[in-house]
């Protein structure tokens, strides 16, 4: 006997999906459309019931990346070039803010952002022709500001660690941030670089429940692995920087000291922290994640984000985009300046070199007779 279990309504307005339980291994079951698509797909109980539904497979896709340095002139990041190998991010961060740019794929910031991946498997070939260009200027080149360069589909695909080759070679400074603890794998690229003060690397540790990160970052590393790793780099040589971001109001601030000192005393010698931001898609999905997974703090959770926002989810604005601000917010920030001067963490990170850039000869270039 045939048996309906789900129905497929696509309409350019039709009403979003129920909601129901999110997979345990990703951060959303939702997978709404992006603000571009043209359609919006719902799937909705017809009430003839559920069966187990199977596990929902990673999909890998590549892309022949025609540039590969992206810049950007935006007065409250510390960078103007970065590089990012991959689109969408298997680690599923509910909160992560880079969810809204899967829409410019036509695909959803929901599911489709860690389960639909992209990789640039020239991104390495780009990133040489690029540094090799006539006129370039070197200055620190960060990786990792959009999706993690060290999730887990690049322990197969190794599109990171040929773009560390890369900018070994050419002695070019580099700034990286990731939760993967598979950055360990690269510890001798990283060391080399770190002995001419080429390399900082930040961690970032958004709680040290253990619980709580499996429902906010399922498949990201543990807190205590991920100070395990900056243990590994910090007495492999390389400056470490924790970032104690995001900071979610009424969720885990509370935890702010707490995740200092725990990576102070891993070996972290800097610090920063960023306040929750939720641009486009990612509110809708974070509210329906608080409903899911913690219904009890939902409300206070985000009263205090409107609070640090002006009244809204999410306020855009340059300097007011990181850090929020009103009582709430300031209060957050005072008590981390005065946890970063009592346990001795800068705030800076050290300064790299760019004064060591040059280009390497390639095979078939005529050498200098002098």
């Amino acid at each position: 006997m045939f048996q309906l279990d789900m129905f497929l309504f696509c309409s350019k307005n039709c009403v979003m999906p129920i909601q129901s339980n999110k997979p345990s291994s990703r951060g959303t079951g939702l997978n709404p459309s992006g603000r571009f698509s043209t359609r919006e797909d719902s799937v909705f109980d017809d009430g003839w019931g559920f069966e187990e539904v199977a596990p929902i497979r990673t999909e890998l896709r590549t892309e022949k990346a025609r540039r590969i340095i992206t810049r950007n002139t935006s007065p409250d990041l510390s960078f103007d070039r970065s590089v990012n190998p991959y689109r969408g991010c298997e680690h599923g961060c509910i909160y992560c803010f880079a969810r809204p740019t899967h829409a410019y794929l036509d695909l959803s910031p929901g599911l489709d952002f860690e389960t639909k991946l992209t990789v640039k498997p020239n991104a390495p070939d780009r990133l040489a022709r690029e540094l090799s260009a006539k006129g370039y200027t070197p200055a620190p080149m960060a990786f990792g500001t959009n999706t993690d360069p060290y999730q887990p589909v690049e322990l197969k695909q190794n599109v990171m660690r040929q773009c560390l080759d890369v900018l070994r070679d050419f002695q070019h400074p580099v700034m990286i941030t990731t939760k993967g603890a598979l950055i360990e794998r690269d510890l001798d690229i990283l060391s080399d670089l770190a002995a001419n003060s080429l390399v900082s690397v930040g961690i970032s540790v958004t709680t040290l429940d253990a619980r709580l990160c499996r429902q906010m970052e399922p498949r990201a590393p543990s807190p205590e692995r991920r100070l395990k790793a900056i243990e590994r780099l910090a007495d492999a040589g390389v400056p470490v920087r924790v970032l104690a971001s995001p900071m979610i109001p009424g969720l885990t601030d509370h935890e702010l000291e707490a995740i200092l000192t725990a990576a102070r005393d891993a070996g972290a010698s800097a610090s920063s922290w960023v306040l929750l931001r939720q641009p486009f898609e990612v509110a809708e999905l974070f509210r329906d994640w608080l409903q899911a997974c913690v219904p009890d703090q939902a409300n206070k959770v985000m009263a205090r984000i409107r609070e640090s926002h002006g009244g809204m989810d999410y306020d855009s604005k340059w300097f007011k985009r990181m850090r929020g601000e009103g009582l709430y917010a300031k209060m957050i920030s005072q008590r981390y300046k005065v946890a970063v001067r009592r346990l001795g963490l800068s705030e800076s990170g050290p300064n790299l070199r760019t004064d060591l850039f040059h280009v390497p000869p390639r095979a078939g270039d005529q050498l200098s007779l002098f």
